[in-house]
């Protein structure tokens, strides 16, 4: 008898222990709210799933959503995402229990692998001046957030750096001169909160080749990190199954762990704001077509995929702009209010303002 019970507890055990990256919700469910401030000001609304308006950070942590995202640019044409801008809404975030991860694009707009412009306080510094400027910026925003009581859990230093940051300087043409940058913005992220992790971002993250001779470049050349960042776009970054084994292979290979900061898909073709739509495919891939149905199938399958790294090593995953809709005013250049917003199609609210389903997909993931 007693072999008989010790045979089925056995069996009970290994019928309810998991593997740790298969078991339960990912550790991070998270949203890019860089926009929210700026749509805020302007008259953006948000609803929950039942039309119900209210705090747009409010209706994404009832969605089960843990984590936010905010951009930092140095000193945008427009204001906002800045110090002083990120402050609140990383408050408000943090008193509802999410975590907060800072994204330095070290530039006044936009940094991405085209273009990674220098800050116009900064194009005439020379590289040791340089590496101070991205010291002395990353921390003076960090220990902002850490007087506030809102310590940021996670930074990247630097926005989808596969070409390097702070151009020319730090273009990996000069690996030694990349690595002098992004060790400053490392020492600075450390010196604020030794408990913060530091992510470096790479685009493309169906692209193993690139991610191999990036990574391999940066343990050549002491650049240091905690978690490997990758941007996932399933329109653009190569198909499910490449995106899979690229995310598998690098966990494995540099022993990090991967979480991806920019992931997105839409919820329909038409337009909201008179600015053509960045995606207009009623298909973008295969089989996840351009709906709020297809949306939350999309940002499913990417968050199963993390779930599925080796080891526990995925994390989980950020939409990318979640609550970028289109408000009039809020468009994409800093310097050009008439602009618009090439991806209100793809933000987690519909053209009333109401959470979508791929919002409660997400923070259940």
């Amino acid at each position: 008898m007693k072999r008989v019970l010790t045979t089925l507890l056995l069996v009970l055990a290994s019928l309810t222990v998991t593997h740790p990256a298969q078991a339960g919700v990912l550790r991070i469910r998270g949203a890019d709210v860089s926009s929210l401030a700026k749509s805020e000001a302007y008259g953006g609304l948000y609803r929950d799933a039942r039309g119900r308006a209210g705090d747009a950070l409010r209706i994404l942590s009832d969605a089960g959503l843990n984590y936010i995202r905010l951009k930092v640019w140095v000193n945008p044409a427009d204001g906002y995402n800045t110090k002083a801008r990120i402050l609140p809404i990383a408050k408000r975030a943090k008193a509802r229990g999410m975590k907060l991860l800072v994204d330095f694009h070290y530039s006044d707009t936009w940094a991405d692998p085209g273009k990674q412009f220098k800050p116009a306080a900064w194009e005439s510094l020379p590289l040791d001046r340089l590496a101070q400027a991205v010291y002395d910026h990353t921390y003076d925003v960090l220990a902002a957030l850490r007087r506030q009581g809102t310590t940021a859990d996670m930074v990247q230093v630097g926005n989808e750096i596969n070409g390097g940051l702070l151009w020319p300087d730090g273009s990996n043409s000069d690996w030694p001169s990349t690595a002098r940058l992004l060790n400053a913005g490392y020492d600075a992220v450390k010196r604020v909160s030794r408990a913060t992790e530091v992510v470096l971002h790479l685009a493309n993250g169906g692209d193993n080749g690139l991610y191999r001779w990036w990574f391999d470049n940066a343990a050549a050349h002491g650049i240091r990190y905690d978690v490997i960042g990758l941007s996932y776009y399933p329109y653009w970054h190569g198909t499910l199954e490449t995106f899979q084994a690229n995310l598998n292979d690098v966990a494995t290979r540099y022993g990090r762990p991967v979480v991806v900061v920019e992931t997105a898909y839409p919820f329909t073709t038409e337009d909201d704001d008179g600015w053509p739509n960045i995606i207009v495919s009623a298909e973008p891939y295969p089989g996840y077509p351009a709906t709020p149905q297809g949306q939350a199938a999309m940002l499913a399958k990417v968050a199963d995929i993390v779930r599925q790294v080796p080891d526990g090593l995925g994390l989980g995953l950020f939409a990318w702009e979640a609550t970028w809709t289109g408000v009039k005013g809020n468009g994409w250049d800093p310097a050009d209010p008439a602009s618009g917003n090439g991806w209100e199609n793809q933000a987690l609210f519909d053209y009333a303002d109401r959470a979508l389903p791929a919002l409660r997909a997400l923070g259940h993931s």
